[in-house]
């Protein structure tokens, strides 16, 4: 089969500057929304997926069910765990325990008008040992009266990052707290946190309950020595529950939102299709005379068909392209506010798979209709077009 040249669709992209120019705006802007909705699906997967540890316990109130906010034990809680268990982490003759009280709170930003909702974990210096992934990037660790802020927080409170800079104050629970560092957590939902000193935390709420207890367990360890333990102290009413276990429950909370992030790129690439099927047929019906020129000089319907599609994918692969390095220069890393906390968007490999085949996809499907349909024109009646 004799075939156009290659550079005969190349060179018809640049006869057309302005439609080509905006049917590519066209694509690149269908792509980037695909690449925003996967971004924000798979940022969620990932910090809920590096929330939770294997080796961590939770053990918290029976009567709060999957909400730990909820939840309240006795303040005794902990020092009868590390009397009765055995398998508790342990190096230096330091226990991996970590007493914690969890709320979210109205906070207010020092120099912002509004109240942001917040989250706030009252911890000791133990809780370093647990949450292993937590890591102190900038000042140190709080003192009475302060707190640390996480690398997110500032995206739950709706504030700039500078806002909550070392050295800045925040209030809520009636008192005003001043910010001695900032951490990291390997991408996990504490970053949306701010840590305080456990008592000082106690002291602003007049509580001296806690939320939860988190424990490291060792290498012998077993959850079924935790479990025990809370069957057996029935007046405390305590489950145990693997800190990963947690938060994959959470990942099933949150499995609707997910679900209709994916219906949401369907509908996206839908409408992309469509939008792409009605800018190739206002392109190729304004070529009838020269398509059916390329008959009469012999090329085969067949190849004009591919060198019509040639044309599409071209602009298809720009427009993902384009879509592809705007994602990762603006999207990837912005931080986003839910329920949980907040998150970071993430442009990874699949949502570069995803985002670029629908462009390639998009492409083919926008061209092939309309291909066809200009090539069931008889070429005398092409020629006579105007």
């Amino acid at each position: 089969m004799k075939t156009l040249p290659w550079e005969y669709g190349v060179r018809n992209l640049f006869r057309r500057p302005t439609r080509t120019a905006l049917t590519l705006v066209g694509l690149t802007t269908v792509i980037l929304l695909i690449f925003v909705v996967v971004a924000f699906i798979r940022g969620l997967e990932a910090s809920l997926a590096a929330s939770g540890d294997d080796d961590v316990v939770l053990v918290y109130a029976l009567s709060s069910g999957a909400d730990i906010e909820n939840s309240s034990i006795p303040a005794r809680t902990p020092a009868l765990l590390a009397a009765s268990l055995d398998g508790i982490q342990r190096r230096f003759d330091v226990q991996h325990i970590s007493p914690e009280v969890y709320l979210g709170t109205r906070i207010t930003v020092a120099g912002t008008d509004k109240k942001g909702l917040g989250l706030v974990r009252g911890v000791t210096t133990a809780a370093p040992l647990v949450r292993s992934k937590m890591q102190i990037v900038e000042g140190e660790w709080p003192g009475p009266g302060e707190v640390l802020a996480g690398k997110l927080a500032h995206s739950k409170l709706g504030c700039r990052e500078e806002a909550l800079s070392v050295g800045s104050t925040v209030t809520f629970d009636g008192r005003e707290w001043r910010i001695s560092g900032r951490f990291t957590a390997a991408g996990s939902a504490f970053e949306s946190e701010l840590w305080c000193p456990l008592q000082d935390m106690q002291t602003a709420l007049k509580r001296q309950d806690l939320s939860l207890v988190a424990m490291k367990m060792a290498p012998g360890g077993s959850l079924a020595e935790v479990e025990m333990f809370c069957s057996e102290r029935l007046d405390l009413e305590l489950k145990a529950v693997p800190e990963a276990q947690y938060y994959a429950s959470l990942q099933q909370h949150y499995k609707p939102v997910r679900l209709l992030g994916w219906v949401v790129v369907w509908l996206i690439a839908g409408a992309g299709v469509f939008a792409g099927l009605n800018t190739m047929y206002g392109a190729v019906v304004g070529r009838v005379r020269e398509l059916s020129t390329l008959q009469a000089m012999g090329f085969r319907r067949r190849a004009i068909t591919m060198s019509l599609i040639q044309e599409a994918v071209l602009l298809s692969v720009g427009g993902s392209l384009i879509a592809a390095l705007i994602a990762f220069l603006l999207v990837n890393g912005t931080a986003v506010r839910f329920t949980m906390g907040a998150f970071a968007l993430r442009v990874d490999s699949l949502a570069v798979v995803i985002g670029c085949g629908t462009g390639l996809v998009l492409g083919l499907l926008g061209a092939v209709p309309p291909a066809m349909k200009a090539m069931r024109v008889t070429v005398v009646e092409g020629i006579k077009a105007v």
